[in-house]
């Protein structure tokens, strides 16, 4: 096998070297049972047992209470952008919806096909450079939820904690895809919570879902029994077959997040990974610019570029040289994303403050 290398891809990103050993004897003999974790029955003793366990570790990780149903789905952040308002807004309801990019931009655009929108506020203007400010906020008169992203990829913003809270009979929904159980998390302050596994959790493929057993029971019309959050909840996630090799490897991603110390250290860990390449920006003394405003700067994804789309294009040819993968920016946004999620390692941040330093110094 080469050497691996620092993976900065914003998706599907690195994932823990143990994890990815310890899977690699599971795909051939899962457990002593002589087949593999990939060929397991999702109805059998072994799968259930995985099921169970990843449940129990999410729970316990983000101290998720029991009237939260954790949902095991596929389809992605995407499907959640409609099966949200799909089960949970009426048609002469309002759904609230916060932009901060181009994710929320697509979902608020899958909301419109089921009830009435409000843009309770946005950064559009300025190309999403920043987070809205909490007097920026301005909810509908009753909103059925408030939806936002937490972190936003293309950009490289982040929201440092939740915005204002909604009306008193609505609840916040959030897209948290590319910072979920990066820190600390307060479940109780949100109705539902989707994420995508396959930048902090895991691999592509399952979708995690964190929603109030309430809002399960609720049916705002009549849908096709897989869009039903109740068929998926009643059923444990295994209504039909699960994504049941993406859920085990989120299981022993979780087990690993515990090891480093829970969502705190995890917070801890990846605000030192962010930092190392913020201040390397910083001390080259304007070469570079970061995309995101300070306040708003996100420690999943560091956007920046040089003084030139010439430059941009030799910094990437030049890192990916160097051993460094993936940080090419979004077209909306150009330039560079490091993105730097959860499994992302130390030694990759200081590799690339050290390289934007030297090439800085080359090319300034």
């Amino acid at each position: 096998m080469s050497e691996r290398i620092f993976n900065f891809s914003a998706g599907p990103a690195v994932m823990p070297v143990s994890v990815l050993e310890e899977a690699q004897g599971a795909l051939l003999d899962f457990a002593g049972t002589g087949i593999g974790i990939a060929e397991h029955s999702h109805r059998g003793g072994p799968f259930e047992g995985v099921m169970k366990q990843v449940e129990a570790d999410c729970r316990a990780l983000a101290e998720i209470p029991d009237d939260y149903a954790l949902l095991f789905l596929q389809g992605g952040a995407s499907t959640q952008f409609f099966q949200v308002p799909a089960n949970l807004l009426p048609a002469d309801g309002t759904a609230d919806y916060i932009l901060t990019g181009s994710w929320s931009e697509k979902a608020l655009k899958e909301a419109k096909l089921y009830g009435k929108t409000h843009v309770a506020a946005t950064t559009a203007e300025g190309n999403y450079r920043r987070i809205p400010r909490a007097d920026e906020v301005r909810y509908s008169a009753s909103p059925v939820y408030a939806h936002f992203t937490s972190n936003n990829t293309i950009f490289g913003t982040q929201w440092p904690s939740e915005p204002p809270a909604p009306p008193a009979a609505a609840f916040l929904a959030c897209d948290a895809s590319s910072d979920i159980f990066s820190r600390p998390l307060d479940v109780k302050r949100y109705g539902l919570i989707y994420a995508g596994a396959q930048k902090n959790l895991g691999p592509a493929g399952v979708t995690l879902v964190i929603i109030r057993r309430d809002l399960v029971e609720r049916r705002a019309r009549e849908l096709p029994t897989m869009l039903r959050y109740d068929t998926h909840a009643k059923d444990g996630s295994l209504y039909n077959t699960p994504p049941t090799l993406s859920i085990y490897l989120m299981g022993l991603v979780l087990k690993w997040i515990r090891g480093q110390g829970g969502l705190a250290g995890m917070e801890t860990l990846n605000r030192r990974k962010a930092e190392t390449i913020y201040q390397a920006l910083e001390a080259c003394g304007g070469f570079y610019q970061c995309h995101a405003g300070e306040g708003s700067r996100s420690l999943m994804n560091v956007t920046f570029r040089t003084p030139s789309p010439e430059l941009d294009a030799r910094f990437v040819k030049e890192s990916e040289q160097a051993g460094m993968s993936g940080l090419k920016g979004h077209r909306s946004v150009g330039g560079m994303r490091a993105s730097v999620y959860n499994a992302f390692p130390l030694g990759g941040s200081e590799a690339l403050a050290s390289f934007l330093k030297d090439f800085a110094k080359r090319n300034g």
